[in-house]
């Protein structure tokens, strides 16, 4: 039950975020602030493939633990990022709790 709940929160946070990476000034700005403004085209993509890949994880173990997976490696960059670029602690709140609840999908599906 927490698994099937931490999913859908993983699915709904990170399918805004992958579609945002598209249509957000906001989100254009943070990128070139962090030095990766080539990658946040294919960052949206990865982020609305693991969002289906949750979706259909739920029928088909593999795909759960690939995008899950996927997501845990990909927060984890986030939180390495926003040290690199010396942001405050604070900030990298957010990803360090993705990453985390995408952990918990990993070892919960193991």
């Amino acid at each position: 039950m927490f698994s099937e709940a931490a999913q859908f929160l993983s699915i709904v946070c990170f399918a805004w975020y992958g579609a945002s990476c598209f249509w957000s000034e906001t989100i254009v700005l943070e990128f070139n602030r962090y030095g990766l403004a080539r990658h946040r085209k294919l960052t949206g993509t990865l982020q609305l493939a693991a969002s289906l890949g949750l979706i259909l994880g739920h029928w088909f173990r593999p795909i759960l633990l690939l995008s899950a997976g996927g997501l845990t490696v990909m927060m984890f960059l986030a939180v390495v990022t926003r040290f690199k670029i010396r942001d405050p602690l604070y900030a990298a709140i957010p990803a360090f709790a993705l990453f985390l609840l995408n952990l918990f999908i990993v070892t919960s599906a193991l």
